[in-house]
């Protein structure tokens, strides 16, 4: 059975997976701009959190589940850069606040996501 960490960052990326495929239009604005068929991107990007909250809840599973997720953090890590800087040039300081904030807890979660891959 999976720790109450580990099923919070499962239901975190399915929860995240699920708005890439039902509200993909805001996460398309992010993908960097040298980046194409960002819909394309989107949606493979959704089925790999879809597919790493789905690994995390098995023991078989969990280990390589954590370590994909952990990976996916850092892969997606240019699309929050790329939200803030656009931010930065027409956001309000509150949408700026948030997307600078959110920068540094990528660390966390990616210490989250390891912490679950050590889980058995």
């Amino acid at each position: 059975m999976p720790s109450r960490s580990t099923k919070g960052l499962a239901v975190l990326f399915g929860v995240l997976g699920t708005l890439h495929f039902a509200k993909p239009e805001p996460f398309e604005k992010i993908v960097p701009k040298v980046l194409p068929r960002k819909k394309e991107l989107v949606y493979a990007s959704g089925v790999a959190e879809l597919a790493c909250a789905a690994g995390l809840l098995h023991p078989r599973t969990r280990r390589l589940a954590g370590l994909a997720s952990a990976g996916l953090l850092v892969a997606v890590f240019p699309a929050n850069v790329q939200m803030a800087a656009d931010l930065r040039r027409k956001g309000s300081p509150r949408a700026q606040a948030i997307a600078f904030g959110r920068l540094p807890l990528q660390i966390p979660l990616i210490r989250w996501a390891l912490k679950a891959a050590r889980e058995v």
